[in-house]
């Protein structure tokens, strides 16, 4: 049986910098992006010295924050990061460094009832009893 195509989800990071490749029927009907994925954005510009590369992440910044108001981490967010974390951890991979944002990221789906959508479902492998992680 083939599965329904779900209605409300949260983009990561990923999907936000290649959205302009990605066909409108792979993502929900109504998306939201978290604050977490605005900050990796807002980041992005400065991580780079090609001044090329700095516009195109500017320009896609701008366009993230045209498109939708960013969801806050918020309480319910952060109780929800405590879940994952244990997931993560009881798991034996490790919770912190590179992989903080994308667990905030899942915390926020988790909290506010909410597919993630993402291009590396590598990165939030091991939470899937505890959010509906769609790869895009």
């Amino acid at each position: 049986m083939p599965k329904s195509k779900v209605v409300r989800g949260l983009l990561d990071t990923s999907v936000v910098i290649d959205l302009e490749k990605i066909a409108r029927a792979q993502l929900p009907a109504e998306f939201a992006i978290s604050a977490i994925t605005m900050a990796e954005l807002a980041a992005g510009p400065h991580a780079t010295n090609d001044p090329d590369e700095r516009a195109r992440r500017q320009e896609r910044l701008q366009r993230a924050e045209a498109l939708v108001d960013p969801i806050p981490f918020d309480t319910a967010s952060f109780r929800a990061y405590g879940r994952i974390y244990a997931a993560v951890h009881s798991a034996g991979r490790k919770p912190r460094g590179a992989r903080l944002a994308d667990l905030l990221i899942a915390a926020t789906a988790s909290a506010h009832d909410l597919a993630l959508y993402t291009r590396n479902p590598d990165d939030f492998k091991g939470l899937t009893h505890i959010i509906n992680v769609m790869t895009i």
